[in-house]
């Protein structure tokens, strides 16, 4: 099934995000386990869910229960195109991650952003995160097929050729089995509630436990 891509809306202020992620860097200052960082919009924030149950926090419970030395870091602020993404990548890169997540794009496709616009942001990310010596897991959107089938595809495969140019693991599908499903989704048909989050984890929990 197609997108619900994601998490669009900025409810929670911007501002407001920026200093939470900053009091969490701080919380974490003394915790010198390598940083798995989660970076997205509102998918990856856990909009309209308990913080315990967005997918983050659902991979570190998994990490520690399997006893993987990671701590896993949500950088996901809600209504992120791939152009803010980039935009406040250095703050990611200063972490000097062992592992990102990019959970970006959707909120491009909901939008009609041009995919080839998409693309180029998505590719620097990969590209500086490299360099930085962290590896990337990319995770794959998709547009409901009203955007029409030009636009659909070429954003579909967006995710797929980047994985393949830069060798990334690649989540195919995000929310598989859970987008357009309206019992696993909050009432705005868009994010995952927390037992929509228990799948999704798993989706990522797959190409994530090889890495670790």
């Amino acid at each position: 099934m197609i997108l619900c891509a994601a998490g669009c809306g900025k409810n929670k202020d911007e501002t407001s995000e920026k200093y939470e992620h900053a009091a969490q860097a701080g919380e974490n200052a003394e915790d010198v386990r390598p940083a798995i960082v989660a970076l997205g919009d509102s998918l990856t924030a856990g909009q309209g869910v308990d913080p315990d149950s967005n997918y983050p926090s659902l991979l570190q419970r998994k990490i520690d229960k399997e006893g993987f030395g990671y701590k896993v870091l949500n950088y996901g602020v809600s209504g992120d195109t791939s152009g803010q993404g980039l935009n406040r990548l250095h703050s990611i890169i200063e972490l000097k991650p062992a592992i990102v997540i990019v959970e970006l794009g959707a909120n491009d496709g909901l939008r009609g952003v041009p995919a080839e616009v998409t693309k180029q942001n998505l590719a620097a990310i990969i590209e500086r995160l490299q360099a930085a010596g962290a590896t990337v897991v990319l995770a794959g959107m998709r547009v409901p097929p009203n955007y029409g089938p030009h636009y659909t595809i070429a954003f579909r495969d967006i995710f797929r050729d980047l994985a393949k140019k830069y060798r990334t693991p690649l989540i195919p599908f995000f929310l598989e089995d859970v987008g357009g499903n309206t019992a696993l989704n909050q009432d705005d048909g868009i994010h995952p509630t927390a037992e929509g989050y228990k799948i999704v984890g798993e989706n990522i929990w797959k190409v994530l436990r090889p890495l670790l």
